[in-house]
């Protein structure tokens, strides 16, 4: 079995199944993906990937405000932040994080809301899935301050080996997406390579970053048996023993998860 560690249910282009939900998650389970953790980014979409999960059986889900669906100038409110992840299908907190790459005038927020996200972690005991782009060294600073007592995740990695063994140091485990099939994907394959077998996840982030063969189409779930593939091919692993594996992974970092046996 395989998990897709982060998507976004609510936002996919269903065109290639009709427009439905249930044939494109059917679609991922014929082709052996057992479990799907659909990623909250907003406070308008936390009832929405709410509802997913409970739903959907084999649909877990997150809740948090990535950094750029900030308002401008406001990070969310603890209390509302609390409140939503009380809620048995959420099993993590996020996607939060900084980028400085499109929003770079926005960094004081950001970091506000970071850190916000990483309190309400330490209050719930949840793990946190990390968004980071252009902003390597407060990410890790913010993470360091934080001293997280469980791990957590940094999301669709596309830093360096550097960066990724900071975070490893930290407790934090790997999630990589179709991004590593990509032709300009050299450094994330070294890092690829590098990661510790038991601190490594897979992911879709779809609808977004489909993988080599399916890049320039809108995103699926089930592609991420194509980024296994390949990530399985780069590690000198089968594909049964690397499925195994992340999806033990998975378990381990959110254990509210309701992964089937």
């Amino acid at each position: 079995m395989l998990v897709d560690s982060h998507c976004h249910l609510d936002r996919l282009d269903l065109a290639q199944h009709g427009g439905s939900l249930d044939a494109a998650l059917e679609a991922a389970r014929q082709r052996g993906v057992g479990h799907f953790l659909c990623i909250g980014v907003s406070a308008e979409n936390a009832t929405d990937v709410k509802a997913l999960a409970d739903r959907y059986a084999d649909v877990d889900c997150s809740v948090g405000i990535h950094p750029l669906d900030l308002k401008p100038g406001e990070a969310p409110a603890l209390d509302w932040l609390l409140g939503a992840l009380n809620h048995p299908r959420v099993v993590a907190i996020g996607e939060t994080g900084l980028d400085y790459h499109y929003e770079p005038e926005a960094a004081q927020v950001q970091q506000a809301s970071f850190r916000l996200h990483l309190q309400a972690a330490q209050q719930t005991g949840k793990p946190v899935i990390v968004h980071t782009r252009g902003a390597r060294a407060d990410t890790l600073t913010l993470l360091r301050e934080a001293a997280l007592p469980q791990a957590g995740v940094l999301h669709c990695f596309t830093e360096d080996w550097d960066m990724a063994k900071a975070a490893l140091d930290l407790g934090f485990y790997i999630s990589l997406s179709g991004i590593v099939t990509f032709r300009n994907a050299d450094a994330l394959r070294d890092v690829a390579r590098q990661v510790p077998a038991d601190r490594l996840l897979v992911e879709t982030d779809s609808p977004y970053l489909a993988p080599i063969p399916h890049r320039g189409k809108p995103n699926l779930p089930e592609y991420v048996r194509d980024v296994a593939d390949y990530l399985a091919m780069l590690r000198g692993e089968s594909y049964e023993r690397f499925a195994e594996q992340t999806t033990e992974n998975f378990k381990r970092l959110f254990p509210l998860a309701h992964v089937a046996s």
